[in-house]
């Protein structure tokens, strides 16, 4: 019997680097990522760059997989609010050709999403059927990017996930150790509440629910996917400088205290949701796991740096 085909687009990203690991013992993955890519044996060049959507349709069409694993998107939070096109080619269009394609192979469509597409209003996690109301552009790309999926009829499991880390590309985490080696104070923001999550966390969980999904036909849907507990972009930096210096002793760091700033000491072009918790209880019930905390992520990914 032959390995099951996934088609992963967005290997070079953060959580696209993690799923070809994660999902290698599902099946044969073709990972795709924004240049074009020709396999032996196939005459048609696949695409996954998400902002060609006749490419995107062809490369479906031509590889007929059991899944599509979509861990590409439009990330630049700030940048949207003046590259909106973009934004909704690649955060709404493009996830809205998957789903149709996916709908005529019949292959499932695994997608992420985001905690931006809630206002962020009030204390408790967002559960998924809270009604959305995105405060920003690509909150706003990205709400239409779920709700073309839905209403293409594909199977599909739709992941809402937040601040996310890993080994590769940047992000708040490297920034932070980048800066602790820089400046003697910083400033971080501490009135907006999430929880890092590491793209690794995401990737194996992804494989898991995918595995379930794959072999009984069932509990797709959209969920939330966020490693347990609370903290503020403070905490988290704090954290994290904590645990490298505990790691590299012997590094010249610099900082010497490390500030709580409202958010409106640090104005962006986007507004940022204040509560951004994420309430996982059915994607934890659905697929039997156990989701860790973020302080065990985050001192896993400092430990499996080679040098920050």
């Amino acid at each position: 019997m032959s390995a099951p085909r996934i088609l992963l687009l967005g290997k070079d990203g953060q959580v696209g680097w993690e799923l070809q690991r994660s999902l290698a013992v599902l099946g044969d993955v073709v990972a795709l990522g924004r240049a074009t890519a020709n396999l032996p044996g196939m005459d048609t060049a696949l695409c996954g760059d998400l902002s060609d959507l006749d490419g995107l349709r062809r490369t479906v069409a031509t590889l007929a997989p059991a899944a599509i694993v979509n861990a590409a998107a439009y990330t630049a939070v700030d940048r949207a609010e003046t590259e909106v096109a973009l934004a909704q080619r690649i955060n709404a269009e493009a996830p809205a050709v998957l789903a149709q394609a996916a709908a005529a192979c019949g292959a499932w469509l695994v997608h992420y999403s985001t905690d931006y597409v809630f206002d962020g209003s009030g204390d408790r996690p967002w559960r998924e059927d809270d009604p959305a109301n995105p405060l920003n552009t690509y909150g706003q790309t990205k709400l239409a990017g779920e709700d073309a999926i839905r209403a293409s009829g594909c199977r599909h499991l739709i992941l809402r996930t937040q601040w996310v880390y890993g080994v590769r590309g940047g992000n708040f985490a490297r920034t932070m150790l980048r800066l602790a080696r820089e400046r003697d104070r910083l400033a971080v923001v501490d009135d907006q509440f999430g929880a890092p999550t590491g793209a690794d966390l995401i990737a194996d969980v992804t494989a898991h629910a995918l595995r379930q999904v794959l072999a009984t036909g069932h509990d797709g849907g959209t969920y939330h996917l966020a490693a347990a507990g609370t903290t503020t972009w403070h905490g988290y930096a704090t954290q994290l400088i904590d645990a490298a210096r505990r790691r590299w002793p012997h590094l010249p760091w610099r900082v010497q205290a490390i500030d709580p700033i409202p958010s409106s000491a640090y104005p962006t072009p986007a507004r940022r949701p204040h509560n951004a918790r994420l309430d996982t209880t059915r994607l934890q019930r659905t697929f039997g796991l156990h989701l860790p905390a973020w302080q065990k992520g985050v001192q896993r990914w400092v430990e499996a740096l080679a040098a920050p």
